[in-house]
């Protein structure tokens, strides 16, 4: 994969990430300014995210940090703001804020299935709509959007995660149909992967559930290299689906 980056396709583009302060988001963000792309990061947590900008920093590339939260559409609306404004254009969103607290239906855990819904669809659609002006406008862009294996199938605890994420890829294959030609979409479709998206598990058996489901995990930098991938590539890369060779099914 990391051969596209070397090819007549590998331009230095604006790059916002959402939920860049762990995670896929923070491996994609130092894969991408390694590769001397600008990266702007989003995310709630400030600190996280001030040093993740000075690693960067520190490494040669061009990072800049801001507060954001995609559930709520003018946090993430003012994201795309000061990354354009800022940098001159955005080039690529990355909507790849999520987060995964599972439990049985029968719990009725409400207030978490509310979060994700707001978190993992939500944050999408503003993330979406905030970016395709600026593009419009550009008349080039590129919108990728994480989904998972969950997207696909679905899990004992998982019901309305894998609904989010279901969500999540079908409101991508809809803005690839819909898109102008200047318009790149892809969604990127991780399997068990290392992040922090099990910790927001309340229900005790579903997070040792996930807890041994994740054993086998990939990195999150595969992740990484796979977006870097989608954004470096000469021609339209509609979804990648990467999952550890153990997954099942």
């Amino acid at each position: 994969m990391g051969s596209a980056a070397t090819g007549s396709a590998h331009k230095k583009k604006v790059i916002l990430i959402t939920g860049a302060s762990s995670g896929i988001g923070a491996a994609t963000a130092r894969q991408l300014a390694q590769e001397g792309h600008t990266v702007v990061l989003g995310a709630r947590r400030q600190e996280r995210l001030d040093e993740l900008v000075s690693e960067i920093e520190s490494d040669g590339g061009t990072a800049a940090g801001v507060s954001l939260d995609v559930t709520a559409r003018h946090s993430v609306q003012e994201a795309v703001t000061y990354a354009a404004e800022t940098f001159g254009r955005l080039d690529v969103l990355i909507n790849n804020a999520g987060i995964m607290p599972l439990s049985p239906l029968e719990q009725s855990h409400v207030d978490e299935w509310d979060s994700m819904i707001d978190v993992n669809i939500r944050g999408v659609l503003h993330g979406i709509a905030a970016a395709q002006p600026v593009m419009r406008e550009q008349k080039s862009g590129h919108i990728v959007t994480l989904a998972s294996t969950g997207a696909h199938e679905v899990l004992p605890t998982a019901a309305v995660y894998c609904a989010t994420k279901y969500a999540a890829w079908a409101i991508s294959e809809g803005l690839r149909i819909e898109s102008e030609p200047w318009l790149r979409v892809t969604t990127i479709t991780p399997g068990v992967t290392e992040s922090e998206l099990a910790d927001s598990i309340s229900d005790p058996e579903a997070r040792e559930a996930m807890q041994e489901y994740r054993s086998n995990a990939l990195p999150a930098t595969e992740i990484a290299r796979s977006i870097s991938y989608a954004i470096n590539a000469g021609g339209d890369v509609n979804e990648i689906i990467v999952r550890p060779t153990t997954q099942r099914p």
